[in-house]
């Protein structure tokens, strides 16, 4: 049986490169970075040196604009939390209903706090409401959090232009960059974004450590209050083998950002083979730019949560958009945001690449698919003699 990961979203394979990289600091280089004695002088050249490799990658102009951190949830909190106690007269947040739930969740709890938290919508291409977006604009808003891609569509926001006018009424503005870091080509130097969030494990690096930009001047409070690390910004002994794989992956990811364009076409082959074979089923935001790797996949009539099973057993690893697998019979928020039908939404499956990926692993999904939804199909009560029962639609509610 084959194996096939396309669940890159979700987490990477740690590049071999990286792991080497590591290692001596799990085992010959233990000392603590911030000791003055000889065993902690090698991990405090690798901090600063990390430092360098994530800024390069992300087009920061000062390797002292990274804050090391445990992950981007850390980060994106950390930034959430910093901007509304560094501006306490501004009540107000924005952000966008689709978001990671690193974003929701710590702005449902502000919400609980009293903020004013404005949630942009989506159309059912997963664009965002630009109009609403300059509504809602004013001098009580305190931050702006928006991601730059979506992680279940890989639908792109045009961050630059929002930080542009978020500036414009004062307010600091935020970017959950974890689905984007290592994927496009990243300036954040010559753009008006404050903060920015990214993870190692989504780009071949480890789990356990990521960071936050934090644009040189920006007013700021640490979340974690305890330590003099990373320049008082985030207490605690820093994860030195984690910051020094975060490092690598960043400078490795650098090195391959112009092979992206064949992880595209890839994507691209495997979208048009879905398509071309299987009748009903819908591209979330195929119309919209899109992160290289990823394509969201509905196909009508059928769960998600079964056709990931199957796809299992065929040595296939993908994800589903849907909340099937946490109990819940509900599709994602995501879904309902982008006001998808009832019977699409739950089977919206998530396909992601990386510079691993090979064109005969799509070629062996493309063969595989068809006829797993055709298996899933003939127990469906929507669908009779290969077609949708016309009497469906009455079954399909969508989500205002």
């Amino acid at each position: 049986m084959k194996q096939v990961y396309l669940d890159n979203n979700a987490t990477t394979r740690i590049d071999p490169m990286v792991l080497e990289a590591m290692m001596p600091f799990l085992t010959e280089y233990y000392g603590n970075p911030s000791s003055i004695h000889d065993f902690g002088t090698p991990s405090r050249a690798a901090l600063e040196r990390a430092h360098q490799q994530v800024a390069a990658l992300l087009g920061a102009e000062h390797g002292s604009e990274i804050i090391f951190t445990s992950c981007a949830t850390e980060a994106t909190s950390t930034a959430l939390h910093s901007a509304i106690e560094a501006q306490p007269d501004r009540r107000e947040i924005i952000t966008t209903a689709v978001e990671h739930p690193a974003t929701l969740e710590v702005c449902e709890h502000l919400e609980r706090q009293g903020y004013v938290i404005h949630r942009l919508a989506v159309d059912s291409n997963g664009a965002l409401d630009m109009a609403q977006y300059r509504q809602v604009l004013s001098d009580r808003v305190a931050l702006v959090s928006v991601m730059w891609a979506n992680n279940e569509t890989g639908v792109m926001f045009p961050v630059e232009e929002m930080a542009g006018l978020a500036h414009e009424c004062g307010a600091l503005f935020h970017c959950d960059a974890v689905q984007v870091t290592g994927k496009i080509p990243l300036s954040v130097g010559q753009s008006s974004i404050d903060m920015l969030s990214c993870s190692a494990h989504k780009l071949h690096g480890p789990k356990g450590v990521g960071c936050l930009y934090l644009r040189r001047g920006t007013r700021f409070r640490p979340l974690l209050r305890g330590g003099h690390q990373e320049r008082g910004r985030r207490a605690g002994t820093e994860n030195i083998a984690g910051i020094v794989g975060m490092g690598m992956a960043c400078e490795l990811a650098q090195v391959h950002l112009p092979g992206m364009s064949s992880i595209a076409q890839l994507r691209d082959t495997l979208q048009e083979g879905v398509l071309a074979q299987i009748p009903s089923v819908k591209v979330m935001g195929g119309n919209q730019p899109r992160v290289p790797g990823t394509v969201n996949i509905a196909f009508e009539f059928i769960e998600g949560e079964a056709i990931l099973l199957l796809l299992n057993q065929a040595g296939i690893a993908a994800s589903s958009g849907s909340a099937c697998t946490s109990g819940s019979l509900e599709p994602s928020h995501v879904m309902r945001a982008m006001d998808i039908p009832y019977t699409a939404a739950h089977g919206s499956i998530r396909f992601s690449l990386s510079r691993y990926t090979r064109e005969k692993e799509i070629e062996y999904v493309i063969q595989t698919l068809p006829s797993i939804i055709a298996r899933l199909r003939l127990l469906s009560p929507y669908w009779q003699d290969g077609k949708p029962v016309q009497q469906q639609a009455s079954f399909m509610p969508t989500y205002g």
